[in-house]
């Protein structure tokens, strides 16, 4: 018979690398639905259907249901008129994946944190910790809808601003993913270890990250990569003439595509900055790994940014940009976390 683990210490190896798992599975997510985005997909499938949703259409007539659903749609009304068949099935693919991979993650997450949480392998203090990453990816579940729904009644694509927030939430269930198991695996090697503490230096290059991240959505939702295929130059200037701006003005830094894909270009310096102090600062302390992945993540996330405009935003380098921001907040996140452990 086996022995249930003392709560206290429970299986903290086993339950990292399950988290690991999970994270993984959420980078994926992140991939495919920036390529949703970038194919103009996600307004294919007009209904939430949690549980029946993931059977996809199985005859000419269930594909004929869809088309006909999405033919009401402000997209196809004020965009894709005319659309074939043909050509709907292949946006279709594209949302129904990113729908199916997000319930294949809930079911990764849910299923064994039961089981832990029977088996009492769970370490003390964790379980409100891995409860709550389970209540938010429910969450964004809702999200996703919420954004989706911003599409299906007066405008032919979904709002930049919900688009920001479901990426964030996200990056936001992956970087609670990456740390909390990176605790885990501490506790692992020391069952006296207590969980880090992010620093004040820390946070604040993670809120600089997640504004970067935010503008890359608001990037993407207004399309306004395409506005200046140049760099560092927007029309021969460092800020392009003959701007329409809008009012209140405000509403410039949100809305306005020219100023967001300027802001965007150039918030990304003071992030590298910040990033490099920070793993700058954990090699001083003779952390080497983490702050090592942060640099080349910064190397090659900058490299891909400026690929991406002068590419006149290739749907593959533009998709590998975001691919590579969510390692760029798993580096970040690795070495905010050795300072942390560190620190304690």
């Amino acid at each position: 018979m086996v022995t249930p683990a003392h709560p206290l210490t429970g299986r903290p190896r086993a339950i990292a690398r399950w988290l690991l798992l999970v994270a993984l599975l959420v980078f994926v997510m992140v991939v495919i639905g920036g390529i949703t985005r970038l194919t103009e997909s996600g307004l294919s499938m007009t209904r939430w259907e949690p549980v029946t949703g993931i059977i996809p259409p199985l005859s000419a007539h269930d594909w004929q249901v869809e088309f006909d659903s999405y033919r009401a749609t402000p997209e196809y009304l004020k965009i894709n008129r005319g659309m074939t068949l043909a050509a709907f099935k292949a946006i279709f693919f594209w949302e129904y994946v990113h729908r199916v991979m997000g319930r294949l993650i809930g079911l990764a997450f849910a299923v064994p944190f039961v089981w832990f949480a029977a088996k009492r392998a769970i370490p003390r203090g964790y379980g409100w910790r891995l409860g709550a990453i389970l209540a938010l990816g429910g969450l964004q579940g809702a999200i996703g809808w919420w954004m989706v729904a911003s599409g299906l009644v007066d405008r032919p694509d979904v709002s930049h601003l919900r688009l920001a927030t479901h990426l964030l939430t996200a990056l936001l269930i992956f970087a609670a993913l990456v740390w909390t198991a990176l605790d885990l695996r501490a506790l692992a090697r020391a069952p006296e270890a207590r969980p880090a503490r992010l620093g004040g230096f820390a946070a604040l290059v993670l809120a600089l990250l997640a504004a970067q991240l935010a503008y890359g959505a608001f990037t993407a939702g207004l399309d306004a990569g395409y506005a200046y295929a140049e760099w560092p130059t927007m029309g021969g200037r460092l800020f392009p003439a003959g701007v329409a701006f809008l009012s209140p003005a405000w509403h410039n830094l949100i809305d306005q595509p020219i100023v967001v894909q300027f802001i965007h270009r150039w918030l990304a310096w003071i992030v590298a900055l910040a990033a490099v102090i920070l793993g700058a600062r954990a090699l001083r302390r003779g952390f080497r790994a983490a702050p090592i992945a942060l640099f080349a993540a910064l190397v090659c996330q900058i490299s891909l940014g400026i690929a991406t405009l002068l590419s006149g935003v290739k749907i593959e380098i533009a998709v590998t940009h975001q691919a590579m921001a969510v390692l760029l907040l798993a580096s970040v996140v690795a070495t905010a976390h050795a300072l942390g452990e560190r620190a304690r």
